[in-house]
């Protein structure tokens, strides 16, 4: 199977043919496809790490000081909207929000929407306006307010396309290493041919398929015979030249897309390529530099349009719990836990809310406790009681 042949697999065209042609056999558009074809993979590796990673997020809700599961709970942990789960909800909004640089979620229904397409003219003094609003394939005919809507913009510059501008120039660079690859390890010979090609322009061409013909079958065969008829002569060069490029050399230069687009996100390039060592520091930045900024700007978004400053009088509030991202290993981190209960910083509800363990309901699970040899310096001075004079 070619390139051209896997790209419709992969890639879900119906067809790539022209009047039963195929279009593989135009090396421009083979040239142009392999390439859409890394720069492709590399940005959707890194675009799926995000949004995988932010739909492990919990989406906690709080009333004052008191953690709520109500309707806005829901919305965002369960059920967004009635085809959709908050996993797939979430999956799409970051997607959306890193291919385009801006992303939209409406409300329709009592549920939360992502637009796959919209107009926005933004004011200065008054609210943006939305039209050519687009959800599951139907535009809508109205006019959304900018108070109306939860709009996220990434960035001022739009990150895919200053990746995809770098791409071009680097993809002249793998387009070379894989050329002088194939050329390398290709087969070559000289056929000679008495009196060359002789006759009118039909009879040439007649000539010319039918060699053409002999010796595709002679090449692409494991094993086969290549008879000539008289006249014929042909002598395969047994020395070959190979090309300093290998197959590592070719990926090495296709890991470079990668590892740019990485540093667009702020992905540490050694994740994507799923590099064990230093894999705790590695995480480390990908949760400081690229998930909680981005779980930052849609929190801020959220509890500005569906709170506003009413909601944060009354301590109405929505954050983006990132922790849920790492996997926990409970026996591992067993002695952290005792010391953070110990100490008096979480409640045992606390601990098992963050090893999604269900909660116990006594009023002790959600009480804070404290070792006794921990005490104030003031009453580590105070005079004991007891003795003769006591």
């Amino acid at each position: 199977m070619g390139l051209f042949s896997w790209l419709s697999n992969v890639l879900g065209y119906s067809t790539f043919s022209l009047n039963g042609d195929p279009w593989c056999s135009d090396p421009n558009i083979e040239e142009l496809l392999q390439g859409y074809a890394i720069r492709e993979l590399a940005f959707d590796s890194a675009a799926n790490m995000i949004a995988n990673s932010m739909s492990k997020c919990e989406f906690r809700t709080f009333e004052g000081k008191r953690e709520t599961k109500g309707r806005e709970y829901y919305l965002w942990n369960v059920e967004p909207n009635r085809n959709q789960s908050s996993s797939e909800f979430i999956h799409k909004l970051v997607y959306h929000l890193l291919r385009h640089n801006e992303a939209l979620v409406v409300e329709m229904d009592r549920g939360l929407q992502v637009a796959e397409s919209f107009q926005r003219k933004p004011y200065a003094l008054f609210d943006d306006l939305f039209t050519d609003v687009t959800v599951a394939g139907l535009t809508l005919s109205r006019t959304f307010q900018g108070s109306e809507v939860l709009y996220f913009q990434l960035n001022n510059n739009n990150v895919k396309k200053l990746t995809d501008a770098i791409f071009e120039s680097y993809s002249k660079v793998i387009a070379y290493g894989m050329k002088a690859y194939q050329q390398s390890r290709g087969r070559r010979g000289v056929l000679k041919v008495d009196g060359m090609f002789q006759g009118d322009e039909a009879k040439r061409k007649e000539t010319e398929e039918r060699i053409k013909g002999w010796f595709d079958t002679y090449f692409n065969s494991d094993n086969a015979v290549l008879p000539l008829p008289n006249g014929y002569e042909y002598k395969e060069n047994e020395t070959k030249v190979y090309a300093s490029e290998s197959t590592r050399d070719i990926r090495a230069l296709i890991d470079d897309v990668s590892d740019f687009t990485c540093k667009a996100f702020g992905i540490p390039p050694s994740l994507l390529r799923g590099n064990v060592e230093g894999l705790k520091d590695a995480m480390d930045m990908y949760l400081t530099f690229c998930i909680d900024p981005l779980a930052d700007l849609l929190s801020e978004g959220i509890n500005r349009k569906r709170n506003g400053y009413a909601g944060f009088e009354k301590g109405r509030r929505l954050l983006i719990d990132t922790t849920r991202i790492r996997h926990i290993d409970i026996f591992t981190v067993a002695p952290s836990l005792e010391k953070m209960i110990s100490s008096g910083v979480q409640s045992v509800n606390d601990i098992r809310r963050l090893l999604d363990e269900p909660l116990i309901d006594e009023d002790w699970a959600d009480q804070h406790f404290i070792t006794r040899n921990f005490t104030t310096f003031t009453e580590a001075m105070a005079p004991q009681g007891g003795g003769a004079d006591a």
